[in-house]
């Protein structure tokens, strides 16, 4: 029987994940895809303008990125066929950015068995905490609902990577009204991306509730950053990408 493989959205979840008796390989995708360049016509100048993007941006060498990222996506295509491949990701635009691009990796291995495995349930209060408070147990019950992919499915995550890659957001409002069991809320994610482009205030959605939530007189780091995910959580961003947008807004970038 062949051991399945666990892609996953991060080194926290490895962590949380040790000891399940289902958990003996995996690949973490150290990625984020929701910031910086992805326009490319081919996955080497993809990656080749993401090392530029990460190394210049987030302080590591083109080799660690190599090392952590490229390398470990790179081998998937040469994984046994029948493999079992489960994808964890959660919902917000971070992860689904992160989750579409793989689909697109992947979408031409049609040997491998694809599943999307879900955060536990949660409520509309924490809907986007994901996998972050969730215990082993609890990890065990995602593992044994995991949802599979459909040659439909991958084709949609497929489509959705390319239409956000090329900007062509015509295509990518008319992706989001699909419905699949693989895909929660959809929709939702797909207009919190088209809230990102800026309006006429050059400002988009995520810039705008920080100026807000700067206005309301929260100025200190973490409160600013718990307070944007209580109304924004839906983006998923981690202090670094809060950080990035504050940063610029406080040198007049925008």
């Amino acid at each position: 029987m062949k051991i399945p493989l666990h892609l996953l959205n991060g080194d926290q979840l490895a962590h949380q994940l040790q000891g399940a008796s289902f958990f003996q390989r995996h690949v973490v995708f150290r990625e984020a895809l929701i910031v910086g360049p992805v326009k490319s016509t081919s996955l080497d100048e993809f990656w080749k303008i993401r090392t530029e993007f990460i190394t210049s941006s987030y302080g590591v060498t083109s080799e660690e990125y190599t090392q952590k990222t490229v390398s470990e996506i790179e081998r998937l295509p040469a994984l046994p066929e029948g493999t079992e491949i489960c994808l964890w990701f959660e919902d917000d635009l971070f992860c689904q950015l992160n989750f579409w691009f793989l689909l697109s990796v992947l979408a031409d291995r049609p040997q491998f068995r694809l599943f999307r495995i879900f955060p536990p349930t949660s409520s509309e209060e924490n809907q986007w905490t994901g996998f972050g408070q969730a215990t082993l147990a609890s990890l065990e019950d995602c593992y044994h609902s995991r949802i599979p992919l459909t040659i439909s499915d991958v084709e949609l995550g497929k489509a959705l990577w390319q239409a956000y890659r090329s900007q062509n957001w015509h295509v990518f409002k008319n992706l989001a009204c699909q419905t699949s069991p693989c895909f929660h809320s959809l929709k939702e994610v797909c207009q919190a991306q088209l809230d990102r482009i800026p309006d006429t205030d050059r400002l988009g959605k995520p810039e705008r509730i920080l100026k807000e939530i700067l206005a309301s007189g929260i100025t200190e780091f973490s409160q600013l950053f718990q307070e944007f995910n209580r109304q924004a959580g839906i983006y998923g961003f981690g202090d670094l990408q809060v950080k990035a947008i504050l940063d610029d807004l406080l040198s007049g970038k925008h």
